[in-house]
C-alpha cells in the first residue's frame, strides 16, 4: 500500500470521527464505561491475587528437634533438609531465641510467667523454620522432612508442624478467590466486547448509504474498509485512554488516602506504579482492538452490495 494511500485512509478516518460528532461521542462513552467497569474488577482481582500470595507466603514448616540433640546432629539434619529440592530456605532457631519469642508474644505477663526459665531450665527445643519454593507443596515437603527420621536411629526430629488442616483450607480459599476473580474479569471482557461492537455497528448503520454509494461507483472493499478501521481504532483508543487515566490516577489517590489505615491491618496492596502499565496498557490495547474488531464486523455486511 502506497504511503499516500495510507495517509488518505488515516485522514479520512480522523475526519469520520469528527463528522459523526454525537455518534462518535456515544461510541467513546460506551467504550469508556464498559472498560471502566472491567478495569475496576481487574484492579480488585489483581489486589486479591496479591493478598492471596501474601497469605500463601506465610505458610511455614516448623521442625522441632529432640531436647538432647547435639550440634553435630543438628547441622546434619539442616543439610538433609536443604537437600530437599522443594525447600527454599532453612532457618535455625535456638531454644534461647524461641523462648525470647514466646516471652515477647505474651507481653508483660510473659516476662513474669517465664522469669525462671533460663539456660538449663529452658523447656523449649531447638527448631528449624522451613520455607518452600511453592507454598502449595508445603504438605509434601513436611512429609519428606518427617521421612528423615526413618533412617535416623536417634529419631532426632521430635515433631514437624505446619498447621495441616488450616493450611489446606487456606489454599482452597485463596485458589477459589483467584478463580472467581479470573471468571469475573473474563466475563466482563466478553460483555464489554459485545457492547462496544453493538455501539460501533450503530455508528456504521447510520452510514450504510454512504458505503453503498462508494461500492456502486467502483471503490474496492479495502479502500472502503480502511478508514473505518482507523475510525474504530481512534474511538477505541480515546475511550480506553480516558478510562486508563481515570483508573490509574483514581487508584493512586485512593491508595494515598487509605495507606495508613490499610497498614494497620498489615495488608499490602499493589501500588500505583505496579498497576499503571498492567491495567492501563491492557485497557488501552483491549479498547483499540475492540474498536477495530467492531468496525470490521459491522462494515462487512454493507460491502455486499
Amino acid at each position: 500500500m502506497k504511503f499516500s494511500t495510507v495517509t488518505r485512509h488515516v485522514r479520512e478516518g480522523v475526519k469520520n470521527v469528527g463528522r459523526n460528532g454525537w455518534m462518535s461521542i456515544a461510541s467513546i462513552s460506551s467504550i469508556a464505561v464498559s472498560l471502566f467497569i472491567l478495569g475496576i474488577f481487574m484492579l480488585l482481582a489483581l489486589n486479591v491475587n496479591k493478598i492471596a500470595d501474601q497469605v500463601d507466603s506465610q505458610a511455614q514448616i516448623s521442625v522441632y528437634l529432640q531436647l538432647d540433640i547435639n550440634k553435630t546432629k543438628t547441622d546434619e539434619i539442616e543439610r538433609s533438609i536443604k537437600r530437599i529440592p522443594e525447600v527454599k530456605t532453612v532457618t535455625f532457631v535456638s531454644k534461647e531465641e524461641g523462648l525470647e519469642r514466646f516471652r515477647e508474644s505474651m507481653g508483660e505477663a510473659g516476662k513474669e510467667a517465664l522469669a525462671g526459665y533460663e539456660d538449663e531450665n529452658n523447656p523449649l527445643p531447638d527448631m528449624f523454620e522451613v520455607d518452600a519454593f511453592d507454598p502449595q507443596k508445603i504438605g509434601f515437603v513436611a512429609k519428606q522432612i518427617e521421612a528423615l527420621n526413618e533412617t535416623d536411629p536417634q529419631k532426632s526430629i521430635m515433631e514437624v508442624k505446619y498447621g495441616k488442616d488450616a493450611i489446606e483450607r487456606l489454599f482452597k480459599i485463596t485458589n477459589a478467590i483467584r478463580n472467581i476473580g479470573l471468571f469475573i474479569v473474563v466475563g466482563l471482557a466478553i460483555m464489554a466486547m459485545f457492547l462496544i461492537s453493538t455501539t460501533i455497528k450503530m455508528t456504521i448503520l447510520a452510514r450504510r448509504r454512504e458505503i453503498s454509494i462508494m461500492k456502486l461507483v467502483g471503490a474496492t472493499n479495502g479502500f472502503i474498509r480502511w478508514p473505518f478501521f482507523i475510525e474504530g481504532a481512534i474511538i477505541g483508543f480515546v475511550g480506553s485512554a480516558l478510562t486508563s487515566v481515570v483508573l490509574v490516577f483514581g487508584y493512586g489517590k485512593i491508595m494515598s488516602k487509605t495507606s495508613s489505615t490499610i497498614g494497620l491491618y498489615q495488608v499490602e496492596f499493589l501500588t500505583q506504579g505496579d498497576i499503571g502499565w498492567v491495567v492501563g496498557g491492557t485497557i488501552i490495547a483491549l479498547g483499540t482492538l475492540l474498536g477495530i474488531w467492531g468496525s470490521t464486523l459491522s462494515v462487512r455486511k454493507y460491502l455486499k452490495v
